[in-house]
């Protein structure tokens, strides 16, 4: 009998939890809130809740953070086929910015079994936005969507969620004043699946895009599928998959930098070099037989991470990293919270520093 949808995430999930060295002890349910219409804003002042020592999921604003954390949720336009999307979401302002007119804004999608507040936590993003001055969207999958809160980064469910995605940071960017020309993207697991398909299909709404530990874009169709491309990548030509997806020479564009460990049991890390490919192709650095067409490509080796470094005309489009020793969790995090290692350098502070050379024109060209 052919399995669920939903198994292709959790069996990966529940590999990692036997196999992982920082793998979470039982959570404890977390308290359900169903979302207010009126966005929640929790101020500084507010009384955090307590970090515990162990792996958890919870609905406070992450400790640490001095700026404004609002709740709440934006309904998607619809879609042929498709209900009314009403998506749940986090936004981080920092601290110091009143309102947050002028900001650069990172877009970052969790993976499974996660929230919009584990993310920010295991991510540490708000205390890194608290320093470097950008406001963090944090879109929440609902567990009416998907039992684990997977984002659904093949098949038709994709061609809802990401539309969904787009039009919430749209929504937001018009809400708050954010500036549209430093719009950045980033996600783990099944959120840097869903990120590669923003990336490639909605290019011009982004100046750049974060992927740590995220599958190959267009090489899944169906559940069978999707678990091959992540334990093994590929069979195809990740160029072909490219080109089969879009029309690479009408493309904007998107630098890329792509994060992942070496000893990855459920994305192996073949999806990384795979993934460097493609946004080497879309970028224009590669022919359509994958052949370097300008620029060049560096690999070195510093502080236990292995680089691979698009360059086109003395400026890096794409970078990929490989953590020695990193299994499927985010680099350099917080290990109290599930799929987060303190393993490896911090990956959100690397993704910013790539994020904050690159810009996208209001007539979507990259700057």
């Amino acid at each position: 009998m052919p399995r669920k949808t939903t198994s292709v995430w959790l069996e990966g999930l529940e590999l990692l939890t036997r196999m992982s060295a920082t793998r979470p002890k039982k959570k404890a349910a977390a308290r359900k809130t169903a979302p207010a219409k009126a966005a929640q804003v929790v101020s500084p002042a507010a009384k955090p809740a307590k970090r515990a020592g162990k792996a958890h999921v919870g609905r406070a604003q992450p400790a640490g953070a001095a700026g404004r954390w609002i709740r709440s949720w934006h309904s998607a336009p619809p879609r042929a086929g498709h209900l009314v999307n009403h998506l749940a979401y986090a936004l981080y302002v920092p601290a110091g910015a009143a309102g947050g007119a002028g900001l650069p804004l990172v877009v970052m999608l969790h993976g499974c079994k996660q929230t919009a507040e584990s993310f920010a936590a295991g991510t540490r993003a708000c205390r890194l936005a608290d320093r470097a001055g950008f406001a963090v969207l944090l879109p929440e999958q609902a567990k009416t969507a998907h039992a684990q809160r997977c984002w659904h980064w093949h098949g038709d469910h994709a061609q809802s969620e990401a539309p969904a995605v787009a039009s919430l940071v749209d929504a937001i960017v018009r809400e708050h004043g954010f500036d549209r020309e430093r719009v950045y993207l980033a996600g783990i697991s099944a959120g840097a699946g869903l990120a590669s398909v923003l990336a490639m299909h909605y290019a011009r709404r982004f100046a750049a895009v974060g992927l740590h530990s995220g599958p190959v874009f267009g090489a899944a169709s169906s559940t069978m599928s999707a678990m091959s491309v992540m334990r093994h990548g590929s069979r195809e030509d990740p160029v072909h998959l490219v080109d089969a997806a879009l029309d690479v020479a009408g493309h904007p564009g998107v630098p890329a930098i792509i994060v992942q460990g070496e000893i990855d049991a459920i994305v192996a890390k073949r999806n990384a070099a795979q993934l460097g490919v493609q946004f080497a192709r879309v970028n224009r650095l590669l022919d359509v037989q994958g052949e370097l067409r300008v620029g060049e490509i560096r690999t070195y080796s510093r502080d236990a991470v292995a680089y691979t470094d698009y360059v086109r005309s003395g400026r890096l489009a794409v970078r990929v990293c490989v953590v020695r020793g990193l299994g499927h969790a985010w680099s350099g995090g917080d290990p109290r919270e599930a799929f987060h290692s303190d393993r490896g350098p911090d990956a959100m502070a690397m993704m910013w520093q790539f994020f904050r050379r690159q810009r996208r024109s209001a007539a979507g060209e990259r700057m």
